[in-house]
Order: structure tokens, then sequence, then C-alpha cells
């Protein structure tokens, strides 16, 4: 049975529980805030930054980070770049590799939003030919998607990526940007050893960088790193980097990278439904609720509820056996961080704002949809 201590710090707690519909995702405005002031203060500059929005997904978000002087955005999806395009970010890049209709889809978005630089990323000199051509004579933005150890996409950084670049940088449609380095294969808990791991992975990158600068290429761009990693990037001259997990964090990073205090900002609520047996409980947080990649006892965490075990799920239960069995009655609100916040956002169509504990609004989870217009 797990043991958690309860935190003595309620900062979860809402005062008015009864404008809280259960499972709900709740996110705490001012923490919030506080976690886009310390992305800023450890990149230096909000100009270092173009944070990835695969996390919060949401047009409220995105306003407060412009509002703190970012002007650059990362995401995964067409329509979280309209998401962003709505918001008022006005330079976008979309770190993935488009292909089939998305091609088009891409070209439609560039023409309802005029005012706003897209661009994508290619790791194959096909790729760049099928877009260059379906560009005909339109301007595509892109960057070259390098693949530095994580082998889920990109070139390899050993494999000739200059001649690529080189060649990319021929094509007549394509404008070539600069390099997105993605590795989210590097989470050593120890940042000595994750620092160690990622310069290693990174050292080639930086050849490429100088051979493209001696060869007379205009410096690239170079786009790195996530949240595990963003404290080492910071470090480097002339790199980008690109947290995302950071401005709502999870129980998976923050027990993790302690060299990153950021504040957990988004917590999931849920309401006591039964008590089928004895020292068991039922509650109304299920699958469809919480992201459930991670075994069982890994997927949220009570912050409110010490000595359980969570028996199973289902799609809209969660089965908790518990210790102090006579003291939860139904109807009870219980407060669960999740493990992985960024799947779990997409399964809400709104979160719940609170600010000053006391909830206050709802905001649009807009970019959870795989298509908003076009």
């Amino acid at each position: 049975m797990t043991v958690q201590t309860v935190q003595t710090d309620t900062w979860y707690e809402v005062q008015n529980p009864d404008q809280v519909l259960s499972p709900a995702l709740l996110i705490y405005e001012e923490r919030i805030a506080f976690n886009i002031d310390l992305m800023i203060k450890i990149a230096g500059s909000a100009d270092r930054l173009v944070p990835h929005v695969k996390t919060h997904k949401m047009v409220e978000v995105t306003q407060m980070q412009l509002e703190a002087g970012i002007t650059k955005f990362k995401c995964a999806t067409i329509a979280e770049a309209e998401m962003l395009a709505l918001a008022g970010a006005k330079w976008v890049l979309i770190a993935y590799q488009l292909v089939g209709p998305n091609i088009e889809r891409l070209f439609a978005l560039q023409e309802k939003y005029p005012e706003v630089h897209f661009a994508s990323l290619l790791d194959s000199l096909n790729s760049a030919q099928n877009l260059n051509k379906s560009s005909q004579g339109r301007s595509s933005f892109v960057f070259i998607d390098v693949n530095n150890g994580m082998n889920r996409s990109g070139f390899p950084v050993q494999q000739g990526l200059f001649k690529l670049y080189q060649e990319i940088a021929q094509l007549d449609n394509l404008q070539l940007e600069g390099l997105h380095v993605y590795d989210g294969h590097i989470r050593e808990a120890d940042f000595a050893k994750r620092k160690a791991h990622s310069d290693t992975d990174f050292e080639l990158v930086n050849q490429l960088r100088n051979t493209l600068i001696e060869t007379g290429y205009p410096t690239p761009m170079i786009i790195a790193g996530g949240s595990p990693t963003f404290t080492v990037h910071v470090q480097r001259e002339d790199v980008f980097c690109s947290p995302g997990t950071c401005l709502l964090w999870d129980w998976g990073y923050g027990d993790r990278f302690l060299d990153q205090p950021f504040q957990h900002a988004a917590v999931l609520a849920t309401r006591v439904i039964s008590k089928p047996a004895e020292n068991i409980i039922t509650i109304d947080l299920g699958h469809k609720a919480v992201a459930t990649e991670n075994p069982i006892d890994r997927r949220f965490r009570f912050l409110n509820l010490t000595q359980y075990e969570v028996m199973s799920q289902s799609e809209e239960h969660g089965v908790i056996q518990v210790a102090e069995w006579n003291s939860i009655q139904v109807g009870d609100l219980l407060y669960a961080l999740p493990y992985h916040i960024c799947p779990t956002v997409a399964l809400h169509e709104s979160a719940t704002v609170v600010k000053n504990r006391t909830v206050l609004d709802k905001w649009s989870i807009l970019a959870r949809k795989r298509m908003i217009s076009v």
C-alpha cells in the first residue's frame, strides 16, 4: 500500500469546491505565471526560448507567454499551430515532418494567417523535394530535423548531414533556417550525468554548425532539447531552447529533475462515488481522464490521501484500497497529481482555472483537436 504524506501546503485546495465538476483538470494561474517567469530566468532572456505548446494546448496560456515577452513557439500538429496563430503568435515551428494531405493543410494555414511565420521539419531529401514541388513558387520555411541519438525521427547526425543541408539549401522554394535537435532520450536524474550525455550527443551538431559557417552559409538557427535538457542547452551559445512540460509540470519530471524547481500547476479533481466493500473506495477518475501509458501505480498520486493503493481502473472508474475507510465519505473531493501531464491534458475538453484558491473560469484546450479550421 502506498504511504503518501499529505502535503502541509494545501495550495491545490479550492475554496469553492461546488464549482468543480469531476473528473476535471484544474490549472493554477499563479503557478503557470511562476513557471513562465522561471523558464525565462533560466534561459537568461525570453529571446532564447522557443517553448513547445504540446503540453497545455491553450490560447490563454500562450497569451500569458506572449505577455511575458516570448515571441517564438514550437508545436507538433497543425491544430496546435493554428491555436498559436489565434493566440497572437507570429513565429511558429511545427516540429514535425509533414506528409500527405498535411502539406496542403500547411499551405492553407499560411494563407489564412499570412502575418505568421510558419516553418516545419524535414529529415530526408525525398521529403524536401516533395515539399519543394508542392510549394509551386511559394516559399516554405524549413528546419532539418537532426537525430542525435533518440532514433525517433530526424536525419542521423553522423551520416552525411552536411551534404543533406547543401542539397536542401539549393531547392528553389524552400528557405532553410536551421537545425532542430530534440534529445528526449536524455533523462538522467543526476544533472552532471545528463549534461555529460547531452554534451557528447551534441558534439557533432556543434561540428556541423562550424562547418556550415566556415563554408559560407548563414549561421543556422539551432533549436534544441525539451524540458529534461533545458538546463543543459541554456549553457550553450547561440542555441534556442524549447521546454514545454515545465509550464504545468508533473510528478514524473518533478521527482526526477530536481535542478528545475518548477511548480506543479495542474491537478486532477476527482470524487469518491462509491464504497463498494470494506477498505475499498471508487472514484470517478478512469482511463478517460488521466494518461494510462504507465503502470497503474504510476499514473497519478493523491495529494490529500494517505495509505492507499490503486487497485484497478476502467473507463470511468478508479478502484482504490484505503486504510482509513471509515473517515472517507461518498462525495469527498480528492486531488491527484498526474505522472504524465501532456497526454492527460489532451483527454480534457477544457481546464478549470483556479486563481487565489478560487475557481474563476474555464479555458478551452483548443488544440487537443486534430483540426480547428484547416
